[in-house]
């Protein structure tokens, strides 16, 4: 089932599918949403409040979306590279053009970390107990 993220002014209202976020940029009271297929809306409202909004509608599910620094969210099924020394994260998606995220060495590094250890856990194997080998 499709999630959506609505986002609500005073005069408009933005139902989006959570899947087809890019990325959610900060410029000071302002946000920067860029979808994947390229589309930009600009709110005036800032960047904690729409995670705020995240937060609350996707409670209790697993959001793509991720805080990232102090000024971006992003969608981590687009990530392509992270290059830590040069503070770096490209986004790709099918058919589309990359979009290159300067973004802060510490929460870089976290969010590499991130995706290491989810990569870790989705292909881990357990290991059979020996009691469970019994007959």
């Amino acid at each position: 089932m499709d999630r959506h993220l609505i986002i609500k002014t005073r005069d408009e209202l933005l139902r989006l599918r959570i899947n087809n976020i890019l990325y959610l940029e900060a410029d000071r009271n302002y946000t920067r949403l860029l979808l994947t297929e390229g589309i930009q809306f600009t709110f005036a409202i800032n960047l904690g409040r729409i995670e705020e909004m995240l937060n609350k509608q996707t409670a209790g599910s697993h959001s793509p979306l991720i805080r990232v620094g102090k000024s971006y969210i992003v969608n981590k099924n687009y990530i392509l590279h992270i290059n830590l020394p040069k503070q770096k994260m490209l986004m790709l998606v099918p058919g589309g053009k990359p979009r290159e995220l300067v973004i802060s060495r510490d929460p870089l590094k976290m969010m590499k970390d991130r995706l290491e250890q989810e990569a870790l856990a989705g292909t881990a194997t357990p290991t059979p107990s020996p009691a469970a080998e019994k007959p």
